[in-house]
């Protein structure tokens, strides 16, 4: 159990702060709904006003996207020398860019996947909701269990 004393604050963070945040990553993963159940992908993106861009190829993500739009991203981080971290969700609608788009070339500057290769499709997430926390993490934050509450599979 853990107790209450020793749990982080989480501050709510406005759109506005969640944005900032956002551009200041690349890496996020994406939810998406893979044969009526959900799946998560990691995916390089970018901020491009108030949405989301990244590239992908054919397969999964792809597939995912064309039988359902509906999809979260979220993204991350922690400093442990500022003793912070964030955490930013945008749900809403992805919409695929076709493969011949100019606007592939225009907007992916400087948007990198980590496998280049095949990953000729734009995405966009077009937001409806934008939430975030941030939480302030302090040294003495530890689990407290007592072995006798522990699972003791491992130590049997």
């Amino acid at each position: 159990m853990r107790e209450n004393a020793v749990a982080p604050e989480a501050g709510i963070l406005t759109p506005e702060q969640c944005w900032k945040l956002l551009s200041e990553t690349s890496v996020g993963r994406l939810a998406v709904t893979v044969d009526g159940r959900p799946d998560v992908f990691p995916v390089n993106y970018k901020v491009d006003g108030e949405s989301l861009l990244f590239r992908t190829g054919a397969g999964t993500k792809m597939d995912a996207v064309g039988a359902d739009p509906r999809v979260a991203m979220e993204a991350d981080a922690v400093s442990a020398e500022f003793g912070i971290a964030w955490s930013v969700v945008v749900k809403g609608r992805a919409e695929v860019a076709p493969s011949d788009a100019r606007v592939l070339n225009e907007t992916v500057r400087g948007l990198f996947p980590w496998q280049g290769v095949g990953k000729d499709r734009l995405v966009r997430i077009i937001p409806e909701t934008v939430t975030g926390r941030r939480f302030t993490l302090d040294a003495s934050m530890t689990w407290r269990i007592p072995l006798d509450e522990a699972i003791r599979a491992g130590l049997e």
